[in-house]
């Protein structure tokens, strides 16, 4: 299944760069981009909402089924049933232009695409985090592969109204992912 969600990464973000698209990876692809295990199911994107329609038409114009799900904060599209997401909010924050900016160019299966920047992939990660929604067991081996990348004081000044996620930083510190208590520190606005 690897082998296939990274040829539809190759084949969706080509698609997205030829139609002048906005972008940057996200997900779990984002991060085997920057050096964690494959643990690929999908294909995130994150975009401004006012790029989806270029998208939707971009991924179409490839073949690909687009859908428009009842959620309100991302669309999807089906590569021979692979799926890819394109979202457009995360927790209510819109992907703002500044988000998309801080992205860094790196490979990705075989083509250079924006990369969502490490701390802003662990924040997407610690933000949806809730009573309904709290597995800390699939995140634990992403956030330990990307943690010398990630701005651990950032990430803590934005995460600090959850207490899902604090509950994840305490746990990093205490098994020893992270090397002591994390202090927020700059501005606590996102994105």
């Amino acid at each position: 299944m690897t082998d296939a969600i990274l040829e539809t990464l190759k084949r969706a973000s080509s698609g997205l760069k030829d139609a002048g698209v906005r972008f940057a990876l996200a997900g779990g692809c984002a991060a085997y981009a920057r050096g964690a295990a494959p643990s690929l199911h999908d294909v995130d994107f994150i975009l401004p909402q006012q790029d989806v329609p270029a998208a939707l038409e971009a991924l179409s114009g490839l073949g690909l089924e687009t859908v428009k799900p009842p959620e309100d904060w991302l669309v999807k599209a089906y590569d021979e049933g692979r799926l890819v997401d394109l979202i457009f909010s995360i927790c209510g924050y819109p992907v703002t232009s500044r988000l998309l900016e801080r992205a860094e160019p790196m490979r990705a299966s075989a083509v250079i695409v924006p990369v969502l920047e490490a701390t802003d992939l662990v924040i997407t990660w610690l933000l949806p985090l809730s009573e309904h929604s709290c597995d800390y067991g699939s995140l634990l081996p992403q956030v330990r592969a990307l943690r010398e990348q990630v701005d651990w004081g950032r990430v803590a000044a934005v995460v600090q109204d959850s207490p899902y996620a604090l509950t994840f930083l305490t746990l990093l510190e205490r098994l020893g992912v992270l090397d002591g208590p994390v202090v927020p520190t700059g501005d606590p606005s996102w994105p």
